[in-house]
């Protein structure tokens, strides 16, 4: 899929964007949007912008404040799975 966004020169000028690295910066914004929305996994992260490895995923994710979803809720599940394992000990 090809999209094309326009973008008046001046706000271009203020924002420093150069045309050679805009696009690959646009999906890296999206691709992060899309894994805070739990919508895509780190897996998919990785292929999309072809990182050679996990660590580099991560780095990107981290580097964008791209944090895992996890809520009130996994924590809840999370903690109640550990206690019912220690109980059986």
């Amino acid at each position: 899929m090809q999209i094309t966004i326009e973008i008046p020169d001046e706000i271009a000028n203020q924002l420093q964007l150069k045309s050679a690295n805009i696009s690959s910066r646009i999906l890296e914004l999206i691709v992060a949007d899309n894994y805070r929305k739990g919508q895509i996994g780190a897996a998919q992260v990785r292929q999309m912008l072809n990182f050679s490895s996990r660590w580099e995923t991560y780095e990107f994710l981290k580097r964008e404040k791209a944090y895992l979803p996890y809520t009130e809720d996994d924590l809840e599940q999370d903690s109640q799975a550990i206690r019912n394992v220690l109980s059986q000990e």
